[in-house]
């Protein structure tokens, strides 16, 4: 298991910065997820992530800020490119979904967000390959890069890769490494964190900019405490997140 250190002080945060509503393939609602970061969890920051579209993360930040809740959050949106998934974190907008990672990376950029890899080099999902990270890498092009690595993400297509994805952080692209749950469910919010100085969403961007945050994870409740059946419902339906999203962007019916 990989758990971030707690010797620290009281000024280090958490923050679950991977995860899912109804707004895509999360089996709860925006209202929901909030309520359980706020009552359930030790977090002091959540990033809502939903699979191409900002209006979960929007709606959460809206409704924490009015409620005046301790944890805060972060807008975000979980794109995909045709290289794999990319996650940006505090945008208003979603990049446009189906482009070259070059292209979503400088378009997060101007969006003044940071673009995190998630569950890097799992086969499980849709992921950014080892030879993608390396070019992107290699190239140290000013607004074409990765901000972070998310290193410390307790689903199975996380787990899969997350040893491999520490060890050549640490020996070669050397990014912030970060901790979500990727949560589709409510008893999995919290079980992926990133441990950061402070205790607001913009300690934690400094933090991730500085390169100085510690990943931190446990494991998911049984299949039988989250419920056979909402798991079930749960696959099925991230299956069809980002085409259901698409088509209504072509639509023109707007976010749902």
């Amino acid at each position: 298991m990989l758990v971030a250190s707690t010797t620290a002080s009281t000024t280090m945060g958490k923050a679950d910065l991977h995860l899912h509503t109804r707004v895509s393939d999360g089996m709860a609602t925006v209202e929901q997820v909030v309520e359980y970061a706020e009552h359930q969890t030790g977090m002091d920051v959540i990033a809502v992530t939903d699979h191409e579209d900002v209006a979960g993360g929007l709606r959460a930040r809206e409704l924490a800020a009015k409620r005046n809740y301790r944890v805060q959050v972060v807008p975000g949106v979980e794109v995909t490119t045709l290289n794999g998934h990319i996650i940006a974190l505090f945008v208003e907008t979603a990049p446009k979904s189906f482009r070259r990672v070059e292209s979503t990376l400088e378009m997060i950029h101007t969006l003044d967000g940071l673009a995190i890899i998630p569950h890097p080099m799992s086969w499980l999902t849709r992921s950014l390959s080892r030879r993608t990270i390396d070019r992107i890498t290699e190239r140290g092009e000013e607004g074409v890069a990765f901000d972070g690595i998310e290193t410390g993400n307790p689903s199975p297509a996380g787990r899969l890769t997350g040893a491999l994805a520490r060890h050549l952080n640490a020996r070669i692209w050397r990014l912030a490494e970060v901790g979500g749950s990727d949560a589709h469910h409510l008893a999995h919010v919290g079980t992926g964190w990133t441990e950061f100085e402070g205790c607001t969403t913009g300690d934690l961007a400094t933090a991730i900019r500085a390169a100085s945050t510690r990943p931190g994870m446990s494991s998911y409740p049984s299949s039988r405490e989250v419920g056979y059946g909402q798991l079930a419902i749960g696959l099925a339906w991230g299956y069809t997140a980002t085409p259901r999203k698409m088509l209504r962007r072509k639509k023109g019916e707007g976010d749902s």
